[in-house]
């Protein structure tokens, strides 16, 4: 919990403070950016370079808000930063605020990071800031497990724990030696202390360490760099990505934001016209206790699309509804499950737990199980998500072309195929993202994968005067929506190997009857004859699934990417794997930990 001594933040915990009375905004300057000469370096970059910093440390955020501002002041409009930090305690969203504001000169970017700072989620977050051009990957956790999961190379460091002697275990020759493993070449430091076993640890560990003045009071601080020179990361200029669902529109939205012109390829008459296709979509992750693969990829992806929502999609009850979401214990495995996740004591903001009472409140209907409550959650408009993330001036749309071939030519790949009239067509690209669904195997070099396809229907049950009394998403075996335009959402069912999108009525019946495992009340108000339910609306559509629940993400042949089998978590996940594969192509900082990106980019159940 943060605390205030003589007008300035100070940490209990640590029994320290923040920054320097005398000034911390001009500390930072001094220490990190100028002992790490970067005003000179962002000027020096390349068009379409990136640099990456990283920091033990996040506190305040004030570093990283000085870092950015010197960005946008003297580099070139088209490079772009990677902020990378660990944090183990975060504040609170009004201790934030409340820092920060000491700041006039950093409104505009703290008023960002605040507004960013509400999507926080354990592990690893990331979140793009200036239209891309700056991107946090905030860590909540250890900073030595946080340190040996980087990915991508950091190019200067801000060495900015509380004090070596009130907070060692930031200072240990462990987190020396991991920092320079996460180092490129030529990577520098800086960091106000100058006590002497952290200088003999960095030496150690294989930086060149040198003294120099500290600021106001303090007489010395230390600073040095790694031998070598970094290599260029390579400068990308042409994409393609087939497949014009959320997958598709978010990797091409990924890659635009690196200001690469991408052709997005799909085959039907619009966008988002199969399995991203339903009028609306719940964001839903089902977690566990435990911190596997899987586990901490939905947390990072609910907390990045959570944020990439905000900045694309209006919550107006037509492309958004953020109703949150109640996920309830109606079985024996279920409450085990959400007692284990409670106990685990996460921050409210992303879920805590209810009682049935409480529960029946943030419903508006009477409901028979507790569980828990994430505030956030949300329905949105999936046909509105792909337009609003293909909106890019970078992204030209091709609907209407089915992509029939991949050849392999010189610097890149050739995407074949024909249009709606029979004309064949061809494009070339460096780096060509297939998010074509169960239908990638279609293609010779990707036709190995293990994609089943999975029909689901979802059915469109119109309100009552008592169902429209629901205020929020409501989720047990199946789940239904809040209801808009006169009807609510129910769904969804699962049918392996099954590619029809008829409308089924066992189907529709299959969808209800899970309503009184949810609640007996609304299970009344919303039953109907089997003649009446003949004349249900609805939809069917095809996604696609592998063996586990983990989607197929990363390079499967040089500069063929993969964006694969999201299942029904796609709304959730499409738009962090997007950003994993555009960060992939530049070999920029990765948004997840590498043990993650690993298993992402492994293919299962060969």
């Amino acid at each position: 919990m943060l605390s205030w001594r003589d007008g300035q933040p100070f940490s209990a915990r640590f029994g320290d403070v923040y920054f320097s009375d005398d000034s911390g905004l001009e500390e930072k300057c001094h220490v990190f950016l100028r002992g790490n000469n970067l005003p000179e370096r962002f000027s020096a970059l390349r068009c379409g370079d990136s640099f990456a910093i990283g920091e033990v440390g996040f506190g305040t955020g004030l570093n990283f808000l000085c870092a950015w501002r010197l960005f946008s002041e003297t580099s070139p409009p088209s490079s772009s930063l990677d902020f990378f930090s660990i944090e183990k305690y975060p504040l609170s969203e009004s201790e934030l605020a409340d820092a920060l504001a000491l700041w006039p000169a950093l409104r505009p970017y703290a008023d960002e990071l605040c507004t960013k700072w509400h999507r926080r989620v354990p592990g690893w977050n990331r979140w793009c800031f200036d239209g891309g051009r700056v991107r946090l990957t905030l860590v909540i956790g250890d900073v030595m497990d946080a340190l040996t999961e980087v990915r991508g190379g950091i190019d200067a460091w801000f060495l900015d724990g509380f004090s070596p002697a009130l907070n060692p275990e930031m200072w240990t020759p462990e987190v020396f030696e991991s920092v320079v493993r996460a180092s490129r070449p030529g990577a520098s430091f800086s960091t106000y202390t100058c006590a002497g076993y952290v200088r003999r640890g960095l030496e150690r560990a294989g930086f060149r360490v040198g003294r120099c003045p500290g600021f106001g009071r303090k007489r010395e601080m230390l600073q040095g760099e790694l031998p070598g020179l970094p290599p260029p990361r390579p400068i990308v200029t042409s994409a393609i990505v087939i497949g014009g669902g959320v997958a598709g529109c978010a990797a091409a939205a990924a890659l635009a934001m690196r200001g690469v012109p991408v052709i997005l390829i799909e085959g039907e008459p619009t966008l988002a016209a199969a399995a991203s296709g339903n009028p609306r979509g719940i964001l839903h992750i089902r977690l566990s206790a435990g911190m596997g693969a899987l586990q901490r990829f939905l947390l990072a992806a609910y907390g990045h699309v959570l944020a990439l929502l905000d900045e694309r999609l209006p919550v107006d009850g037509e492309s958004r509804a953020e109703c949150g979401e109640l996920q309830l214990a109606t079985s024996e495995p279920e409450l085990r499950r959400i007692e284990r996740l409670a106990a685990l004591d996460w921050p409210a903001h992303l879920m805590h737990r209810v009682d049935a009472a409480e529960a029946s409140g943030f419903a508006g209907v009477k409901l028979e199980h507790g569980g828990l409550r994430f505030p956030a959650g949300c329905w949105v408009s999936p046909p509105r998500m792909c337009a609003a993330l293909a909106a890019s001036p970078l992204v030209t749309q091709h609907v209407g072309h089915r992509a029939e071939s991949l050849t392999s030519v010189s610097g890149g790949w050739r995407v074949s195929g024909q249009d709606g009239g029979g004309r064949a067509w061809a494009y070339d690209a460096q780096v060509v993202v297939v998010c074509a669904g169960y239908q990638a195997r279609s293609f010779v070099q990707l036709s190995h994968l293990p994609l089943t396809p999975v029909r689901g229907q979802i059915t469109a049950i119109p309100e009552t005067a008592y169902s429209e009394r629901l205020q929020t998403i409501v989720c047990a075996k199946g789940y239904i929506t809040p209801s808009a335009r006169g009807s609510h959402l129910l769904g969804a069912t699962h049918g392996f190997n099954d590619e029809a999108v008829d409308l089924r009525v066992p189907d529709h019946a299959e969808n209800i009857s899970k309503l009184a495992g949810m609640s007996a009340a609304l299970a009344e108000s919303l039953s109907v004859d089997a003649v009446a339910m003949g004349k249900l609306g609805g939809r069917a559509s095809v996604r696609a699934s592998l063996p586990g629940a983990m989607p197929l993400v990363g390079e499967s042949l040089p500069g063929l990417y993969v964006s694969l089998g999201h299942g029904t978590h796609g709304l959730v996940t499409a738009g962090l794997s997007g950003e994993l594969i555009a960060a992939s192509v530049f070999r920029q900082l990765l948004p997840l930990p590498k043990t993650v990106v690993d298993e992402l980019a492994t293919v299962r159940g060969l």
